[in-house]
């Protein structure tokens, strides 16, 4: 079995939060979700766990991060191609996110970022692999 990854992500409305990642083109796991959780599948072995705030504070005894005023992580995915990044991002402030961090261009790696309708900073990230030493 591969190893999975699971983010889990505090949001104020699961609905908005729900559509957002749906218009991204990712699918909702129902098995896993309900009123106070959304399963949502970015890939075979990536999940995010959209969980409503006051559930979400059941799981730790730490404040959540008021990401209007703070960025609690940069979040990254890859793409297969810059037009690819472009896409993701184009459809993401299409589907209710906004602007992220500025694009970054350095030839062989192309980057844009978005936040999500709860201000989660997602980076979608293109690398040319044969430009890299290995």
């Amino acid at each position: 079995m591969s190893t999975m990854f699971f983010l889990n992500l505090p949001v104020k409305d699961l609905s908005t939060a729900t559509a957002f990642y749906e218009g991204l083109g990712y699918s909702k796991n129902p098995q896993f979700s309900d009123e106070n959780a959304t399963s949502i599948v970015i890939s075979d072995t990536i999940v995010v766990m959209l969980l409503v705030e006051p559930f979400f504070k059941t799981f730790t005894t730490k404040e959540i991060s008021d990401t209007a005023t703070s960025t609690e992580a940069l979040l990254g995915l890859s793409a297969e191609s810059r037009e690819a990044v472009d896409t993701i991002v184009d459809k993401a402030l299409a589907t209710g996110g906004s602007e992220g961090n500025a694009l970054q261009d350095h030839g062989f790696m192309y980057s844009r970022s978005f936040q999500d309708p709860d201000g989660h900073i997602w980076e979608i990230i293109w690398m040319d692999e044969s430009q890299i030493a290995g």
